[in-house]
């Protein structure tokens, strides 16, 4: 698929990087520098993370994880099905043992404990284990251990409620965000990419609409310090650590596009027509591109028919 092969090529620009080690808040970690951000939460029983890297990349994320905990990987969370956030499954399950990939450690009795589970949707697992071209689009290695349905999962570690909170037709249809209750930190995924336009999959369910109810969802969820600065803070899929007041601008811009390319569909105007109009265009030196794996003609194809499938 034509957007697979483009977060493929993403996720492969990170093999030369180092990862930077950030606190955000609490119990939480951002590891930056191996394609997609990861979330780390880190304490007395274990290690979290949420998405990882590219198998490139597991050896210096390991590394990393070493520098905050000699504790093992007890938990993974797959917010989507993309490459840069599920590519190091299949290396961490090898390292730490999973459902499918069992290492005893003592005895067998201690092995069972010994595992990492690996979270997702149910919607990502049918996408990793369909069939393509004969076999499965990943091994088995690197399928979620234990899915969900419906809108929500729930966890309870390091001391900390954790909720795993589905958000339907989003950047696709498997798309997950974190919550840490106690550290008050959100881990949105590809919902929130502060670095560009939001990337569309509609070939896997994504939508416009969508996204900006996550982003809606983010909001209801962050409690500012004070003046919409500070308390919950908001890791994005790619790019800054933010607080409400960050959302709250991505949010706003991402509506005011929407609205845009709403008001010409409903004019009859036909896509490229829309392109011409640049409705992106006061924003795009900010989150626009020509060039790369995601540009601005790419999302305002993307947002049209997504808009345009809605009428």
């Amino acid at each position: 698929m034509k957007i697979l092969a483009l977060i493929l090529a993403m996720a492969s620009l990170a093999s030369a990087e180092e990862i930077e080690i950030l606190p955000v808040q609490g119990n939480v970690y951002l590891l930056a520098g191996a394609g997609a951000n990861i979330t780390l939460q880190v304490g007395k029983t274990g290690v979290l993370m949420v998405d990882t890297p590219s198998a490139a990349m597991v050896p210096k994320v390991l590394a990393a994880i070493k520098k905050l905990s000699e504790k093992p990987l007890r938990y993974i969370i797959n917010t989507a099905v993309d490459a840069d956030h599920v590519g190091g499954n299949e290396g961490l399950a090898k390292v730490f043992g999973s459902a499918t990939e069992v290492s005893v450690v003592n005895t067998p009795g201690a092995s069972a404990t010994q595992t990492v589970a690996i979270l997702a949707h149910q919607k990502v697992l049918d996408r990793m284990s369909a069939p393509q071209g004969g076999r499965a689009l990943w091994p088995t290695g690197a399928w979620p251990t234990d899915t969900f349905l419906g809108e929500g999962k729930d966890l309870y570690f390091n001391g900390e409620g954790i909720q795993i909170l589905h958000q339907p037709a989003a950047h696709t249809d498997g798309d997950s965000m974190v919550y840490f209750r106690r550290s008050d930190v959100v881990s949105a995924g590809d919902i929130l990419n502060t670095t560009s336009y939001p990337v569309i999959d509609l070939q896997r369910g994504g939508s416009l609409q969508g996204v900006i109810g996550g982003l809606n969802r983010v909001l209801d969820l962050a409690i500012p310090a004070h003046h919409e600065e500070g308390g919950t803070y908001v890791i994005p899929g790619h790019g800054r650590i933010c607080d409400e007041f960050d959302v709250l601008e991505y949010r706003d811009m991402i509506t005011i596009i929407r609205d845009r390319i709403q008001a010409s569909i409903k004019k009859g105007m036909t896509l490229e027509e829309v392109k011409a109009a640049r409705p992106t265009r006061d924003y795009d030196p900010q989150y626009g591109a020509t060039t790369g794996a995601w540009t601005t003609a790419m999302f305002v194809e993307a947002a049209y028919q997504s808009l345009a499938s809605r009428k």
